[in-house]
């Protein structure tokens, strides 16, 4: 296999990505030469980190606690002649800078953010809303800037636009727009960014100064993650430091970056030296969220296409090649819980909405009893621990689920024997129904070469017991006045792995339809970590997951080695890392190759979620992940057909369901072959 690591695959840049940065540099009150130094130090720190935006604090050329002297001429000529300094020194850097200062203009003084990129000032953006309140006193020094729209202003030497109207856009890459606010535009009950937003820019900037008191930091999480989400950008947020004149304040120095609510980077608070906080937002992906939100495009209606209003500062980047590496947490598991704070809540709420789905059901029913194939795997396994709590939250015995193992021609005694554990520990109605004399017969009927003694272990032979085994369920639940409870989960509908119609496909009610196996494996093993049952029904649990997951219809080979579902379909865990980002974001096949391949490339590297097994953590290369990608979109555009006839079943995660009533509408005859041609020429040569 080649290893270029020029080719456009491995470049973020290509892949719709930006690397943006918030930086607290070094600041000496009033000192504008030592202030402009600094600012240009960071700027070349930043370029060598392969940054392509610089955010800097509010009014970091001058220092921001400066009280009268921001009205001293000298400091304000000083400002000027250095503005053109650093644009100078910009010359020969890759990143546009966004830096703070006071500018005059007719008769006033503005607190500015200025835009700098490769030896040009780009434009001037004044603060909007004053702080005028405890201990701030902006209204004495400086004039607001919420009228300013269309005009210019003279700086560095040269005029440039000067308003709240610009959003500054790289040439060469679609997504890396930015619009710019200033400290308190952000505390503002409509922030001045969110019509930049709704007029096409993908990054808001906010350069501040905000002294920090107790909690302060809190609340400005709350609010970059807030507006990140509401305004569907990327949101860059950088305070001033050490060096600030604590006078009557302090400074943090606080630097984050968060995308649609994700918190990307966070800098050190408090930190004597210059902080460079850095992370690669995903402009494709903010796109693609605004594509799908028909809200936020009302909005832009509603608001009066500020886009028409707005003025596009256009700048030829041209952002550093190749392989940069990439700086954003890119999560294994998107589907599995990963707050480490809040893992019990997270985990309690995925596993009561599938609790609170099927009693809303069974309610809805009158019936008597819910029905449910025990097969001794994971989603049969977790189908019964929900309706077990469903039994607890309504009062009824558990005796109210009838459960029925169904052994086959490829069934395990151990799992055999662990259905019979689990559904005698849960104090179930417990049966077994041997289906091989039924498949044998049916096999004969259909005239299939198993039943003449040939070892034929076809999709025809395992559909028989499948088949065979959701016809007793359903016959069982007539009988018996109740319904059956569908075990399928979602990553078997996404790959097609269910038998239609007359098989594992179908059910009264899928409570698995949104729990891909991912997440399942997790709420099992959360289901044990905080007791939701007994011992001994922990002990089971604990015996299930530890199996190799197998539908088990096919005899075991003559070494012993059980029919394998991940070594035809794929390793679950990548599975479910390609779903997410095709169905949620609508990823490019290239695109979740390259994630993919940064996720899971070194187990050695990256989060992991908590309890996870060393011995658990897999590593997967590009050829790998490349050639289970591919299967997926084959057995998944050919399974939408099982999709679109699916039973109802609750929604469990945001990352998406895929219920063609829900998250995911797709016609049936669809074909992969504009996917397949897109992730073929995206990757690098891999023989």
């Amino acid at each position: 296999m080649t290893d270029d690591r020029t080719h456009p695959f491995y470049s973020l840049h290509a892949q719709g990505m930006v690397r943006v940065a918030a930086s607290t540099p070094h600041v000496r009150t009033a000192d504008v030469t030592f202030n402009r130094d600094a600012i240009i130090a960071e700027a070349r720190r930043a370029h060598d980190a392969g940054v392509d935006l610089v955010v800097y604090p509010e009014l970091c050329l001058s220092s921001y606690a400066l009280d009268d002297l921001h009205m001293q001429l000298a400091l304000l000529d000083a400002v000027e002649r250095e503005v053109g300094a650093i644009a100078q020194a910009s010359g020969e850097l890759v990143p546009l800078l966004l830096i703070g200062a006071p500018l005059r203009h007719n008769g006033r003084i503005y607190n500015c953010a200025i835009a700098i990129h490769r030896g040009r000032v780009l434009g001037v953006l004044p603060k909007s809303f004053l702080p005028n309140y405890r201990e701030f006193y902006e209204k004495r020094w400086f004039a607001n800037g919420r009228r300013i729209q269309g005009m210019d202003i003279a700086v560095g030497g040269e005029t440039v636009p000067f308003g709240t109207d610009l959003i500054f856009a790289a040439a060469e890459l679609p997504g890396f727009r930015v619009g710019v606010e200033i400290c308190e535009d952000f505390w503002a009950p409509i922030p001045p960014s969110t019509y930049a937003a709704m007029a096409g820019a993908t990054i808001i900037a906010n350069l501040s100064a905000s002294n920090i008191t107790i909690g302060k930091s809190d609340e400005r999480h709350m609010l970059c993650q807030s507006h990140s989400s509401r305004s569907v950008t990327a949101y860059v947020y950088s305070a001033s430091g050490h060096g600030e004149s604590t006078t009557d304040l302090a400074w943090d120095g606080q630097g984050m970056i968060y995308e649609l609510g994700d918190l990307l980077a966070e800098s050190e608070r408090f930190a004597r030296e210059p902080e460079l906080c850095v992370a690669d937002v995903d402009c494709d992906r903010v796109l693609s969220d605004r594509m799908r939100m028909q809200t936020f495009n009302d909005a832009v209606e509603e608001a009066g296409r500020p886009e028409d209003e707005f003025r596009l500062i256009t700048f030829e980047h041209r952002p550093a090649a190749g392989d940069l590496g990439l700086i954003r947490p890119v999560r294994r598991f998107p589907f599995v819980p990963n707050r480490r704070d809040k893992l019990d809540a997270d985990c309690f709420e995925a596993f009561n909405i599938q609790v609170d789905g099927l009693m809303r059901r069974f309610e809805a029913t009158s019936g008597n009893s819910m029905v449910i194939g025990v097969s001794g795997g994971l989603d049969s396994t977790h189908a019964l621990i929900v309706a077990a709590k469903v039994c607890d939250r309504l009062g009824l015995p558990r005796t109210t689920i009838r459960g029925y193992t169904m052994p086959g021609f490829g069934t395990s005694e151990g799992t055999r024997s662990n259905a019979w554990k689990l559904m005698e520990a849960l104090g179930i109605v417990a049966e077994e129904i041997d289906i091989k004399p039924a498949a044998t017969r049916m096999l004969q009927d259909i005239g299939h070469a198993f039943a003449g003694g040939e070892p034929v272990y076809d999709t025809v032979f395992e559909n028989v017991q499948a088949g065979l085994r959701t016809d007793y369920l359903f016959r069982l639940a007539g009988q018996h006045r109740g319904f059956v409870i569908g075990t399928g989960d979602m990553s078997e509908l996404a790959l097609g792995w269910c038998t239609y119609g007359v098989g594992d496909h179908m059910s009264h009610y899928g409570v698995n339809a949104g729990v891909p196996k991912t997440l399942m494996q997790y709420l099992i093993g959360w289901a044990t970590r905080t007791d939701q049952f007994d011992p001994a029904t922990d002990a089971v649990l604990e015996a299930i997951l530890a199996q190799e997951i197998s539908p088990e219809l096919v005899p075991a080979g003559e070494d012993g080695a059980v029919q394998s579902t991940e070594a035809t379909v794929g390793p679950y865990e990548l599975n479910d890392f390609f779903m997410h980002h095709v169905i949620r974001w609508g990823q490019r096949p290239g695109k979740v190759a390259f994630l993919a391949w940064h996720a899971w490339r070194d187990r050695e590297q990256g989060a992991w979620p908590a309890g996870m097994a060393p011995e658990a953590r897999n590593e997967y290369d590009l050829a790998t992940i490349a050639a289970w990608l591919e299967k997926f979109f084959g057995r998944f555009f050919a399974a939408q057909y099982k999709r679109s006839a699916l039973p109802n079943g609750p929604k469990v995660s945001a990352g998406g369901s895929v219920s063609p009533r829900g998250d995911w509408r797709m016609p049936s005859d669809a074909v992969a072959d504009v996917w397949l041609d897109q992730l073929r020429a995206a990757l690098p040569d891999l023989r």
